[in-house]
């Protein structure tokens, strides 16, 4: 009998360990490039494979999955995507106090002054478009973009991000851009062994840095 489980385990363990290669045998990619209406390199622009067919991994909600700090009285990284129920955290890097807050529907939240690192991450439940301010400083900007899939990536400075371990499938693919005059529409495509590649033009407006003062070591 102890012959025979022992058997039974060892095809059973073979069995999982084939089922997990055929499935990563399935799975593909997506090489996307994003470019201005000009014809530049776009960057920070967010690329999201929402699932037609079958279904995406559970997430575990409230994790934390990135992290946004003030570093030189700006925020970085300028665009952060999150699938809807993550945690993001909020550290302060700099030797002065912030005022994070947002008013956009998505994600409603503020963080008064503070230094270091705020006792809870914020958790960005809804999908949407969240553009972050600090009440103190009105020239930093950030944004969120909290989708519904496991499957995004945003571009480089050079224009091109690619979403790897993509399970075999149809997909919406969508493109979007915080400074977007209009977003491109969305396209049914199929995600297969093997990479797919596409380009996607954006009508952007400029990113216009705002002047920020000499920073005062005694104010805020």
């Amino acid at each position: 009998m102890i012959r025979i489980h022992a058997h039974a385990h060892a095809h059973a363990a073979c069995l999982v360990v084939l089922l997990a290669a055929c499935a990563s045998a399935q799975a593909g990619s997506l090489d996307a490039t994003a470019k201005t209406s000009d014809g530049k390199a776009l960057e920070d622009a967010a690329v999201v494979l929402e699932p037609l067919s079958g279904s995406a991994p559970p997430l575990h909600t409230g994790r934390v999955a990135a992290s946004i700090e003030q570093r030189d009285r700006e925020f970085a990284p300028y665009l952060t995507i999150v699938r809807a129920g993550a945690a993001v955290d909020f550290p302060n890097r700099d030797p002065i106090k912030h005022h994070v807050y947002s008013f956009s529907p998505a994600k409603r939240f503020e963080i008064k002054l503070y230094a270091g690192k705020p006792a809870q991450p914020e958790v960005f439940d809804k999908p949407g478009e969240v553009a972050l301010g600090c009440n103190i400083h009105d020239w930093m900007e950030a944004y969120v973009l909290v989708v519904n899939s496991p499957y995004f990536a945003k571009t480089a400075a050079n224009g091109h991000a690619v979403i790897h371990n993509v399970p075999a499938g149809r997909y919406l693919l969508r493109f979007w851009h915080p400074r977007q005059k209009a977003g491109p529409p969305a396209r049914e495509i199929m995600i297969g062994a093997t990479q797919v590649r596409l380009e996607q033009v954006m009508d952007v407006v400029p990113r216009i840095v705002k002047p920020k003062p000499a920073n005062d070591a005694n104010a805020y």
